[in-house]
């Protein structure tokens, strides 16, 4: 399924509608932990969602908070964006490979991201994402189509996800208009200023 809503962007007071081209990009959160990872969980997903994914998966423990959290914030500003949880990781990767989708593992491990990112983006397949947990099981090296590293050196899978998806959608996720929002922030040089919609 190809992701037809146009990426829309503000310039000059003049609305610039562009066609996004890459497919559906889905982000997949392994082994979330209730409580322990709530918070790093939920940046992971507001990095996704402001970032242009339209989708985010997660496994290991159930939490209908974190769910009900990103749903909140989704209506009041905008998407599209979901949130599903899935009890085996690897059934939903191996689904996703038998659809021709394209499995991309954030990993410190992995090939660079600017040697790789061009290929990535060439196929023309839709992505899932995948960012690990607390333990990375072996296997996902050899499932995912690329291992992909952002520095080499170790940091956050929240800035590795947000540094991927800027080198993906190439810039243009900053500049995009969510579907429906509630409420929007009008840039100020000073100050504060939120319209609602």
């Amino acid at each position: 399924m190809k992701c037809v809503a146009p990426i829309t962007v503000f310039t000059n007071e003049t609305y610039i509608e562009t066609k996004d081209g890459e497919g559906m990009v889905v982000v997949l959160r392994l082994g979330h932990r209730y409580v322990r990872d709530d918070r790093t969980t939920t940046h992971l997903f507001l990095v996704a969602r402001a970032f242009g994914a339209q989708k985010a998966i997660y496994t290991g423990r159930r939490d209908k908070k974190l769910e009900e959290r990103i749903k909140g914030i989704t209506m009041k500003w905008g998407g599209p964006f979901e949130v599903t949880f899935e009890g085996e990781w690897k059934r939903t990767i191996e689904e996703w490979k038998e659809k021709n989708g394209e499995v991309i593992h954030l990993t410190v491990y992995g090939l660079p991201i600017q040697g790789v990112i061009h290929k990535i983006k060439k196929s023309g397949k839709e992505k899932i994402i995948v960012v690990g947990g607390a333990k990375v099981p072996g296997i996902i090296y050899k499932l995912a189509d690329w291992n992909v590293s952002i520095t080499s050196q170790p940091h956050s899978e929240i800035s590795a996800l947000g540094v991927f998806l800027h080198y993906f959608f190439e810039g243009r996720e900053l500049s995009k208009v969510f579907q429906d929002a509630k409420i929007r922030i009008l840039p100020q040089p000073n100050g504060k200023k939120v319209v609602q919609l």
